[in-house]
C-alpha cells in the first residue's frame, strides 16, 4: 500500500520543483520538454508493479524476522526508540541502496534493466520516476528487505522511505545545488547529476542515494570541482514510449542469449533489436 500512497505524494511535488527549477536551473530546459509524457506514464502507472513486487519483499522479510532472526536482535532492534531507530534504518536503507544500484550497472544482464533510467537525456526531477518497475522492486530488496527483516518500526521505514523519495527527487532536479564542504557527506543533485552523465570519466560512479561518503568509502565517488555533466543518456539505441521501455530488458535479454554474449559491456555500441527503439540524438548540453 505504502508504493501506491507514494503516487499520490508525488502529485504535490510538482508544485515544489518546477518552480524551483526555474528559478535555479543547472541547464536551459523547457517545463515541457521531451520525454515528459512518457514519463507521466511512469509516474502514474508503476506503482501498481512495483507494488507486487514490494508486497513479496515484506512477507519474506516478515518471514525471516519471525522464524530465523534471533530473538536477542530482534529485542535489541524494538528496544530501541524511534529516534534511534529512524536515523539507523536510512544509513542501512541508503546501503542497501548503494550495493543494489551498484549491481545494476556493473551486472552485465542486470544493466539492461537499470538502462531504462539512464536513457533519460533531459534531467530534471521527473527523471526519477522514469525507472522500471523491476529496477525498483531490485533496490527495495536492498533497501526494505533488511529494514523488515531486522525489525524496525513502521514509523521508523516510513521516515527513511520519506526521506529517500523527497531526497531522489532532488538529487535529479535540474538545479545548481552543491553542498560545499558536506558534497562528500551527503547526496547532492551536483553529485547525482555527475552520476547520469555520459561522459566516461563519470560512468559507473556515485551510486548512494542519500550519503556520498559510500562511495568515497567504496571508491566510486566522482565529484570534479568547478566542472559540470554536459550530456545524459547512454550510447545505444533506446525505445521512448512507457510499454517499449517495459519490453526492452526482456528484449535485450533474449538478444544476449541469441548471441550468446553475456559479457556485455554497460554501455554497448549498438543496441538489441527492441520495438519502438529510436538511435538517440547527439548530446548537447542544456
Amino acid at each position: 500500500m505504502r508504493e501506491l500512497l507514494e503516487q499520490y505524494q508525488l502529485l504535490l511535488a510538482p508544485l515544489i520543483f518546477v518552480p524551483f527549477e526555474q528559478l535555479f536551473a543547472a541547464r536551459q530546459q523547457k517545463i515541457f520538454r521531451r520525454g515528459l509524457s512518457t514519463d507521466m506514464a511512469f509516474l502514474l502507472l508503476n506503482g501498481w508493479l512495483v507494488f507486487v513486487g514490494v508486497t513479496a519483499i515484506i512477507a519474506l522479510a516478515t518471514l525471516v524476522n519471525q522464524s530465523i532472526l534471533p530473538s536477542a536482535v530482534k529485542q535489541a532492534v524494538s528496544d530501541l526508540p524511534y529516534w534511534a531507530q529512524a536515523p539507523i534504518a536510512i544509513v542501512i536503507g541508503d546501503l542497501g541502496i548503494y550495493w543494489t544500484h551498484r549491481i545494476l550497472h556493473v551486472v552485465p544482464a542486470m544493466w539492461r534493466i537499470h538502462a531504462v533510467h539512464h536513457a533519460v537525456e533531459e534531467l530534471d526531477w521527473l527523471a526519477a520516476i522514469h525507472q522500471h518497475p523491476l529496477d525498483v522492486t531490485f533496490m527495495k530488496v536492498g533497501s526494505l528487505f533488511p529494514l523488515f527483516a531486522l525489525g524496525f518500526s513502521a514509523e521508523a521505514i516510513g521516515t527513511y522511505l520519506a526521506i529517500y523519495y523527497w531526497q531522489s527527487w532532488l538529487a535529479h532536479a535540474n538545479v545548481r545545488l552543491g553542498y560545499g564542504p558536506l558534497r562528500h557527506v551527503l547526496v547532492s543533485p551536483e553529485f547525482h547529476h555527475w552520476h547520469h552523465s555520459s561522459e566516461q570519466e563519470a560512468r559507473d560512479k556515485n551510486y548512494a542515494g542519500l550519503f556520498s561518503f559510500y562511495d568515497v568509502l567504496f571508491g566510486s565517488l566522482y565529484l570534479p570541482e568547478g566542472q559540470k555533466p554536459t550530456a545524459f543518456g547512454v550510447d545505444h539505441p533506446m525505445p521512448t514510449r512507457y510499454l517499449a521501455l517495459l519490453a526492452y530488458p526482456f528484449f535485450a535479454w533474449a538478444s544476449m542469449l541469441k548471441r550468446d554474449d553475456p559479457s556485455g559491456t554497460r554501455r554497448p555500441v549498438g543496441a538489441e533489436a527492441v520495438p519502438g527503439t529510436a538511435t538517440p540524438p547527439a548530446h548537447q548540453d542544456g
